[in-house]
């Protein structure tokens, strides 16, 4: 079984920065592709970005391409997300998700990853 804890939410001014960290517990946690999404009230949740077991392979959201940047610290079992230029559109409950496949299509496709963390709070004031 693998669980996945985010922190690192909270709130933040437009335009300022943010890191939210996903710890990963687990069997083989270093294994497991990673992504992240994001769910505004009233909206379905999306895709934001998705790294590779090995972090050899990014990818993100047209929406947050160049203001964000996912990592991972294997040796750590945790994945990053790195926000900059927030946007009060940036506002969101964020959440880090694992698959134990390598993808090739579908990443942004939730059903392609399956353990989700609970959650944690973005709020971007303008």
């Amino acid at each position: 079984q693998v669980q996945l804890v985010e922190s690192g939410g909270g709130l933040v001014q437009a335009g300022g920065s943010l890191r939210l960290s996903c710890t990963i517990s687990g069997r083989a946690a270093s294994s497991y592709g990673m992504g992240w999404f994001r769910q505004a009230p009233g909206k379905e949740r999306e895709f934001v970005s998705h790294i590779s077991w090995s972090g050899g392979r990014t990818f993100y959201a047209d929406s947050v391409k160049g203001r964000f940047t996912i990592s991972r610290e294997n040796a750590k079992s945790t994945v990053y997300l790195q926000m900059g230029s927030l946007k009060s559109e940036d506002t969101a409950v964020y959440f880090c998700a694992a698959t134990p496949r390598i993808l090739i299509s579908g990443i942004p496709d939730l059903k392609n990853y399956d353990y989700w963390g609970q959650g944690t709070q973005v709020t971007v004031s303008s």
